[in-house]
């Protein structure tokens, strides 16, 4: 396949020089230390501190959701339609290793979108398949001419983001949009990822992820409201504070901005948090399109679950001890600054102390000192959950939240006070070669 102008790509860092099981160590430890400071005073003295703490973290999380009013999603009636010719080049971009159950399809479903067939190019980068995926492509190819298939080997490394990166030495279109090879999108999606790029001048675009096996079993159901309240805590906080981030699948970006900012990096395990970040710092703003989602598949089994939350968790964490004085230091506003800090302590610090304070309590015979910090985000959480399943959204139908449900939710949202330790512990020990540890896909409809 004839490469493309940009074959040559300058990455931002090539090497694990970045002292990352020292910084997961040190992180580790001040999380320790929080946890057993205030159990040597007595309530009086560190408790009205925990009640301060709880107070602004329910306060910034309901003005966050408050954001998310029905009449401020984009309004699609009173957009200007865009015309055949003035839709941009696109390249659409799939990296797929071991996708036999889910790859055909997909191309079934890319090659029937509604978007003019000279200004789109599909890329499929088989990144070194064992099973059946190089030969179904091989037959796709011959029934659709326009399909454009990528090989790497197996070992060419740098996971999901050396596959990508890969495929930009072939790309041509002014715009790329990143899916996954469970994805699946309504047929006028593209025409409206553009109707909204263009009206507020975004360079980035995430959809919103829905799942489509919903109601497949509990564990399905549970990860379709989790999409939902991800979904009202990036678009209030986008518009509170100008934060939000890519989720590696349905992520459209002009690719001038991308190589503008280093493409993928290769030394990360998430190459969508990562890359949101370095957006962030370059100034650029992630738009969220509520309407239309892009659909994928939620893991079935617990193993899986734990298997792809370690890897989120992983990946959000090195982001943040490889660009930790960019964020602190860096030209950017206090409020995104404020913000992030804000959800880096809800998301990785609050998990890990609360673990280590139950433990504390337990061999102290005391009652847990950062309960209502907790509470607090797990009040926050419900309420997001509850709007984001009542709105009317497109795709598949939001699971109802009653007050069992809710519950039962809760017990599994549990399940990231345990990965959040335990990889944090993990990365603090073990040192850390980059896989491509991917979910596994069974193809639903």
């Amino acid at each position: 396949m004839k490469q493309g102008k940009y074959s040559k790509i300058e990455f931002e860092s090539k090497s694990f020089s970045r002292n990352r099981r020292l910084k997961s160590f040190i992180f580790l430890s001040s999380c320790f230390i929080f946890a057993i400071y205030p159990h040597f005073f007595e309530e009086k003295v560190y408790f009205p501190f925990i009640l301060f703490i709880s107070i602004v973290v329910a306060v910034y999380g309901l003005l966050v959701i408050s954001k998310n009013k029905i009449n401020s999603y984009f309004d699609f009636q009173n957009a200007n339609e865009i015309r055949g010719k003035d839709l941009p080049y696109l390249d659409i971009l799939v990296a797929a290793r071991d996708e036999q159950n889910v790859i055909s399809g997909l191309v079934e479903r890319l090659f029937n979108l509604d978007y003019p067939n000279e200004k789109l190019n599909i890329y499929i980068i088989d990144d070194g398949s064992s099973d059946n995926t190089p030969i179904i492509l091989e037959e796709l190819s011959k029934k659709f001419d326009r399909l454009n298939i990528i090989r790497r080997l197996k070992d060419a490394g740098g996971g999901k983001s050396g596959a990508l990166n890969y495929a930009l030495k072939f790309v041509s279109g002014d715009w790329l949009l990143i899916l996954d090879a469970d994805a699946q999108l309504q047929n006028d999606t593209l025409q409206k990822l553009f109707q909204f790029a263009f009206k507020d001048s975004w360079s980035i675009v995430q959809l919103r992820k829905s799942v489509v096996n919903i109601s497949k079993n509990l564990l399905t159901n549970c990860q379709a409201i989790e999409m939902v309240m991800d979904s009202v805590f990036q678009y209030g906080r986008l518009f509170q504070a100008g934060v939000s981030e890519l989720r590696g699948n349905g992520q459209l970006i002009k690719k001038d901005v991308l190589l503008e900012c280093g493409a993928f990096n290769e030394n990360t395990v998430t190459d969508d948090l990562d890359l949101s970040l370095r957006l962030l710092l370059s100034g650029a703003n992630i738009g969220i399109l509520i309407n239309p989602p892009v659909m994928e598949e939620g893991v079935e089994t617990i193993s899986a679950l734990f298997a792809q939350r370690q890897r989120w968790a992983e990946g959000g964490l090195q982001r943040f001890f490889d660009y930790w004085q960019s964020l602190f230091f860096g030209d950017i506003n206090f409020a995104k600054k404020f913000d992030i800090i804000y959800f880096f302590i809800l998301q990785y610090a609050l998990p890990i102390i609360t673990l280590l304070d139950l433990f504390i309590s337990i061999i102290l015979v005391k009652k847990p000192l950062y309960w209502p910090i907790s509470l607090t985000a797990f009040m926050l959480s419900g309420i997001a959950s509850w709007y984001g399943c009542n709105r009317k959204i497109e795709g598949p139908v939001s699971p109802k939240l009653s007050f069992s449900n809710l519950i039962v939710y809760f017990a599994y949202l549990s399940h990231w006070f345990l990965v959040i330790p335990w990889v944090t512990l993990k990365m603090s020990c073990l040192p850390k070669k980059i896989h491509w540890k991917k979910t596994m896909h069974k193809g639903i409809n």
